[in-house]
């Protein structure tokens, strides 16, 4: 018997990297998988439907059960077709992970639109439009899990990313949302912080030197598996970070004691109590 006997799961961006050990893993779990990938370069440039393709073609030839499909989630129209395709084949959806996504980086006064729009389309609106008609298929059936990709870009910064961090706090802010909705139709909604060496992050093995030695997608995978099965209970509304920098650890965001006013107050009552408002430079959270 496998984690996921029995179950479907859509998985974006399963062409390679991460989505592919997903799915590869899944499926060793004894899920039925749809293997979504647009294809083409890490930029978003262009389509290659064998990329999906032969992530399915391999699963089929271990024995599992798979499909491939190429629609691109950042549209509406894509979003649907991802869903539908899933329902022909398979007749349900029980885990969705978007995990779909490319880059175009470069310092905020160098930024263009298009490179600010291109990423928060793929990675924002895409998780929107795969997500829509999953969460509504679940809400009538019963429930299920979806894990949404956010980035230590996001949730705590990195240079030369913030058209990529906006997008990931947004996925971050989509999910606390979703998940309190979700709730009470048992759907199970997580954030993942992933940290892994694929063709998205592979020039940051230049960038930081030697020393850097990200875990490889099959590092990450465990994590997502814990997330979307029973092992994890009811767990939902909860940031899991997977990587070699911090190892499996859960994120959360903390407040400081605080200061409250009784009455009308200033900037200089605030300046008076800044020891309250604010965490110490040497606070620490481990």
């Amino acid at each position: 018997m496998g984690l996921l006997d029995k179950k479907v799961a859509i998985i974006t961006g399963a062409g390679g990297g991460l989505g592919e050990a997903y799915a590869k893993l899944f499926a060793q779990e004894g899920a039925s998988v749809v293997v979504n990938d647009l294809g083409g370069p890490r930029d978003g440039s262009g389509k290659d439907a064998s990329m999906a393709q032969k992530i399915a073609d391999a699963i089929i030839k271990e024995g599992g059960k798979a499909i491939a499909n190429g629609s691109d989630v950042s549209t509406m129209e894509g979003g649907e077709a991802l869903f539908n395709d899933c329902i022909k084949a398979f007749g349900k959806v029980d885990i969705l992970v978007n995990n779909a996504g490319i880059l175009r980086d470069g310092t905020f006064a160098k930024m263009t639109e298009v490179q600010w729009d291109s990423v928060v389309k793929v990675h924002l609106k895409g998780t929107f439009c795969a997500t829509l008609p999953v969460f509504k298929h679940m809400k009538d059936h019963g429930g299920g899990v979806i894990v949404n990709t956010s980035s230590g870009s996001g949730l705590i910064g990195n240079f030369g990313q913030t058209n990529y961090g906006a997008a990931k706090a947004g996925i971050a802010g989509f999910t606390r949302v979703l998940s309190i909705e979700g709730r009470k139709y048992n759907i199970r909604v997580w954030t993942l912080s992933p940290g892994a060496l694929t063709r998205m992050t592979e020039d940051l093995q230049e960038r930081r030197g030697a020393s850097y030695a990200p875990w490889k997608p099959e590092m990450i995978a465990p994590g997502v598996l814990y997330m979307v099965s029973d092992l994890s209970g009811d767990q939902t509304n909860k940031i899991l970070a997977v990587s070699s920098a911090r190892g499996v650890r859960e994120m959360k965001i903390f407040m400081a004691e605080g200061w409250m006013p009784t009455g009308p107050w200033t900037a200089q009552d605030l300046a008076k109590h800044a020891d309250k408002v604010f965490f110490k430079e040497d606070a620490k959270v481990v």
